[in-house]
């Protein structure tokens, strides 16, 4: 576990409140916000000594030797501003995706667009291989968005593993967990027995999401050691395919009544100037630019760290 003081947890706080944000927004992954700030590969480790052995430390050492043994201060800052975010922007930004969406995905896909450079930087050594790798993690992650939805099921199995499949997109940057429930759909289901406290499917996507992200997690940690410039690639691509998603401008083709919300299910990509509706066309490209600053501006100020 680092030695960090109270600043720096508070700015792993903030680093949890963006991929909070990121994560509200069916589009945006919060593994995406993750790697762009830094601390995705310290997330993954800290996830993957989530074992048995911690129990173990813990009768045998104490709470102390546990809590450093699984990174705790690290985790509980950046849940703690997960969660802040979740609760306090998600009825911000379910706003703006109502009534200026196409300002709000402007803003996401000059901030997307530069994480591409950003993570395909990570990456040391391209070759054939590496650009293989980028070409089909772009394409699985350009299918992925094209996809229709499914019908809504409530299977208690196919529940837990939605609850892994999502969490499983949450923590991979380019694919966000709100869009693959919306492809499963478990996304109607999930939000009714939230609103509804309806603990047996709570109980069970949660227990689906805790298995797929420790196992999961472990896949990636094991890709990073051994294949990091492939894994890199990889995600690359999957951020890269993810920009038909969040284009700002769409025609919506169908669109669903999920409790209180109304969710988007079938939509195409449209030019701006064949956009029905106002296009806001000089605004979108100025969040652009100021969602690509941003990534400019953390990577300036990482590397200065």
């Amino acid at each position: 576990m680092e030695n960090r003081n109270v600043l720096q947890y508070f700015f792993i706080t903030l680093k949890g409140m963006a991929m909070g944000a990121a994560d509200v927004v069916p589009g945006v992954s919060g593994g995406t916000i993750a790697f762009i700030s830094g601390i995705y590969e310290e997330l993954i480790d800290s996830i993957n000594k989530v074992d048995i052995s911690l129990f173990k430390t813990l009768k045998e050492k104490g709470f102390k030797s546990f809590w450093e043994q699984v990174n705790g201060n690290f985790l509980l800052a950046l849940f703690l501003g997960i969660g802040i975010s979740v609760v306090s922007l998600a009825k911000g930004i379910s706003w703006l995706l109502i009534n200026q969406p196409v300002l709000l995905w402007s803003f996401f896909f000059g901030l997307v667009v530069a994480s591409i450079l950003f993570v395909g930087k990570s990456i040391e050594k391209w070759n054939a291989s590496t650009i293989v790798m980028l070409i089909i993690g772009t394409g699985v992650a350009y299918y992925i968005t094209t996809l229709p939805p499914s019908e809504n099921t409530d299977s208690l199995p196919f529940l837990f593993l939605s609850g892994a499949l999502a969490i499983c997109a949450m923590i991979l940057p380019g694919i966000s967990g709100a869009f693959i429930l919306v492809l499963l759909g478990s996304y109607k289901v999930i939000l009714e027995a939230v609103h509804e406290r309806d603990l047996k499917i709570i109980a069970t996507v949660g227990l689906g999401a805790i298995f797929g992200l420790l196992s999961f997690a472990r896949i990636l940690k094991w890709m990073f050691k051994h294949y990091k410039d492939l894994t890199l690639a990889v995600l690359t691509g999957f951020i890269l395919g993810s920009l038909n998603k969040i284009w700002p401008w769409k025609k919506v083709l169908e669109t669903k009544v999920f409790g209180d919300k109304i969710i988007t299910v079938a939509e195409e990509s449209v030019s701006p100037f064949n956009f029905e509706g106002d296009n806001k066309l000089v605004f979108a490209i100025v969040l652009a630019i100021i969602g690509f600053s941003l990534i400019l501006l953390l990577e300036k100020l990482a590397s200065k760290k």
